[in-house]
């Protein structure tokens, strides 16, 4: 078996920056992916309209400076195939792909407790040793199929969202269904309500969404940030949202409801997260939040023509940016147009999928193709869909199976040198991903630096600093309204998920001093060997 310094699990954002900072440091590591190239997240959804909520300037790595100026971002929220087209480059410009093996699954990972080593297997048979192994394996990475009677029994064509065809699609002349409206189904909606003939939207539950108020880069928008771009990244490592917003800190609850309505119109126009970054009170006073979604609800009756329709497109079970807020272009004014029809889950739930279409309680729906953008088993799915082994055969699927336990998000108590990247724990999903994937693979990598420094062979969690660091978690959730929603960020989306709260509400910022602090005390809350 080759014996490596480490593997890489995942060649998207994360997995390409760590092979870089391993390979930079003359480490013998090798990366494993599932999909035919790069881009991880990107690779894989490519579904009409699929794009970045996050601005592309700062949605990018920050080692690059040169690429920073060089690299010309068309939309001010870039769509997917600019952004796949970024990852390639760098990629490319980087020698990366030479590190990673394609097109082949990892499935199993064991630890050897007298060896201090991983043995990692794969479904094309490779079977390599490393000393660390580093899941890079994203968030929203494993897609999630609705438990739905006589799913396999439809004849005519399936898709779903976090897996679309390279080829794309074409609905011209059909009747499609879509089954599902987060994020995904609200950028891909208009789109495909554009070409198809009829298109029922079927929704059990509706999402909070603001205006994302994309546009073509403006060309001195552009220059200006380029001018003082490192500055800029300097600003975003040490943010609370990993991103350049505005230092805006306002209370709702001090305002009146002219001023409220005015400053909601402020922040509307801007779009996006815009319209929740400078509001101190939003996720921890209720009566703040209410306000802010009685405001959307107003917006989005203005743009939906049919009131018993935008009725049931304001979201009403659970407070405005509690399950991921959605940025929409033009979602709702596509319910104004006389083929797209809305079918409420909650009044006439689905029964079946039957060969021709879907059968509700109410009716059966004839269609030709069936969209399930049915989301992902977020931020641990992809981790315990690998049959992982640790210390005395603990198999992290099991031990995680009442939530996931860790300690700084990073390592996991009886799972020596598995490091995990923006996995449970951590900030990642509540922030700008590229800013938390490049301060956990720097932290992962300044970690193996020090480590090999003395000699070192194993690292792993220590209990007690796991237990303090999971209660902090959960008390830093429960300090906010997050957990009123059923969301996926505490795994509500997943039947038989542990419902308990998955990322780091404190912010960027926060976690950093707290990973740096651990670290510039020799390694604190980790034993090491």
């Amino acid at each position: 078996m080759p014996h490596l310094d480490a593997v890489v699990v995942g060649a998207g954002f994360s997995g390409l920056y760590m092979m870089h900072r391993l390979r930079q440091r003359g480490l013998n590591a090798q990366g494993f992916e599932a999909g035919k190239d790069v881009g991880g997240t990107w690779y894989w959804n490519r579904y009409p309209g699929a794009r970045c909520d996050s601005e592309s300037l700062s949605y990018s790595y920050s080692f690059l400076p040169e690429l920073d100026q060089a690299w010309h971002w068309p939309e001010r929220y870039s769509e997917q195939p600019e952004i796949l087209k970024y990852i390639e480059h760098v990629a490319t410009t980087q020698d990366l792909r030479r590190h990673f093996r394609f097109q082949t699954r990892v499935t199993t990972a064991d630890f050897d407790e007298t060896a201090d080593l991983w043995t990692i297997g794969t479904d094309q048979g490779d079977q390599v040793t490393a000393r660390f192994l580093i899941m890079a394996t994203g968030c929203l990475s494993q897609p999630n199929w609705p438990a739905i009677e006589g799913l396999a029994d439809f004849k005519g064509e399936t898709f779903h969202t976090g897996l679309w065809p390279h080829e794309g699609v074409d609905f011209a002349g059909k009747q499609v269904a879509v089954i599902g409206t987060g994020s995904s189904a609200i950028q891909s909606i208009p789109r495909i309500a554009k070409q198809a003939d009829v298109l029922f939207v079927f929704q059990r539950t509706a999402n909070h969404c603001v205006p994302a108020q994309n546009h073509a880069m403006d060309p001195e928008a552009e220059r200006a940030y380029k001018a003082d771009y490192m500055a800029k990244r300097e600003q975003a490592r040490h943010s609370f949202a990993g991103d350049v917003v505005p230092e805006l800190y306002i209370t709702i609850m001090d305002l009146s409801d002219d001023e409220l309505e005015r400053e909601l119109d402020r922040t509307w126009g801007q779009g996006g997260f815009y319209t929740q970054y400078p509001y101190t009170d939003i996720f921890t006073d209720k009566r703040a939040n209410d306000r802010v979604m009685a405001y959307s609800h107003r917006h989005i009756r203005s743009r939906v023509n049919d009131p018993g329709v935008a009725d049931l497109l304001c979201a009403k079970d659970h407070p405005i940016g509690t399950k991921r807020l959605c940025a929409d272009t033009l979602y709702f004014e596509t319910y104004n147009e006389d083929n797209v029809h809305l079918v409420d889950l909650n009044d006439t739930p689905i029964r079946a999928i039957r060969e021709d279409g879907i059968a509700t309680s109410d009716r059966a729906y004839e269609v030709d193709a069936i969209v399930y953008a049915t989301g992902f088993n977020a931020m641990t799915g992809a981790l315990t869909s690998v049959d992982i082994r640790g210390c005395d055969g603990r198999v992290l699927k099991e031990v995680w199976n009442d939530g996931p336990v860790n300690y700084l998000g990073l390592g996991v108590h009886g799972f020596p040198n598995l490091f995990t990247v923006t996995g449970p724990g951590s900030p990642s999903v509540l922030t700008n991903m590229v800013s938390s994937i490049e301060q956990h693979v720097e932290w992962v990598d300044r970690c193996m630096t020090w480590l090999g420094d003395r000699g070192a062979t194993r690292i792993e969690a220590d209990q007690e600093a796991q237990g303090r660091w999971v209660g902090y978690l959960n008390d830093s959730a429960n300090a906010t309204i997050f957990p009123l929603a059923n969301s996926w960020y505490i795994g509500a989306n997943i039947p038989g998920k542990a419902r308990v709260f998955l990322p780091y509400v404190n912010g960027l910022k926060t976690y950093r001093d707290e990973c740096d602090a651990v670290a510039e005390d020799g390694y604190a809350g980790f034993a090491i060997a």
